[in-house]
């Protein structure tokens, strides 16, 4: 099955915090593919965000895909809040819950796409028996809790491995690198084989008008890198 198309996912950690709603809507219309919402708890990660009201509050903001990444311990008690808010796309880390495979059921069952994230040091091997279930892997090429963070070079063996279990399986299931995702850096995660590209800092540098324009940026040297050309 060829690798799917390269799709930026801008996350909003890096956005406006005081016009959030403004901001949804301007990475909208530069043509973000996804919206990548980053779910802290400052237990899990050493940081908080944002919660379930929030995610609701920006939902008529847009009609694109809410990616929603939990980065949160428990995380299965919270699961059902942020599909009701309007979560599209719902990820979870194996160290955030006694059974993975019972929290990517409840996230099916809610009707909602369901991903898997591994930090740096999490082997691909938490994926064994459960990559048939999943829509979405998320590989983590920084340590979770901050954005501005510098891509960590050991992950791309780690995605290039992940990219050949799924195409071994035979399923479209996202795979999504998420930290440090530059210009300088989008390139050799694509070559990879990563399909979506989270970025928040390359995304939202410059202000609103210079949002289609980063964006556009990263698409072209993710297409450049599968050896296509843009049209």
């Amino acid at each position: 099955m060829p690798q799917q198309p390269v799709r930026i996912a801008p996350s909003i950690l890096s956005a406006d915090f005081a016009k959030l709603g403004e901001e949804v809507r301007a990475i909208d219309a530069a043509g973000a593919d996804y919206i990548h919402i980053d779910v802290m708890d400052g237990h899990f990660v050493p940081n908080i965000t944002i919660g379930p009201s929030v995610v609701k509050a920006l939902r008529p903001h847009t009609d694109k895909p809410f990616d929603v990444h939990l980065m949160i311990a428990p995380v299965d008690p919270y699961i059902e809040a942020f599909a009701e808010a309007g979560a599209d796309i719902i990820t979870v880390h194996p160290e955030s819950g006694p059974h993975l495979h019972r929290t990517v059921q409840k996230i099916k069952c809610l009707g909602k796409k369901a991903g898997v994230s591994l930090n740096p040091a999490t082997p691909i091997e938490v994926l064994d028996y459960i990559l048939p279930d999943l829509d979405l892997v998320l590989v983590m090429s920084v340590n979770p809790g901050f954005g501005g963070q510098s891509f960590i070079e050991s992950q791309l063996e780690k995605i290039a491995k992940i990219r050949k279990r799924i195409d071994l399986l035979g399923k479209q299931i996202d795979l999504e690198v998420d930290g440090g995702i530059t210009t300088g850096t989008i390139g050799d995660a694509v070559a990879a084989g990563a399909d979506v590209l989270v970025a928040g800092t390359a995304t939202f540098k410059g202000g609103p008008d210079m949002y289609a324009a980063n964006i556009q940026a990263l698409k072209d040297l993710g297409l450049k890198a599968t050896g296509g050309s843009k049209a």
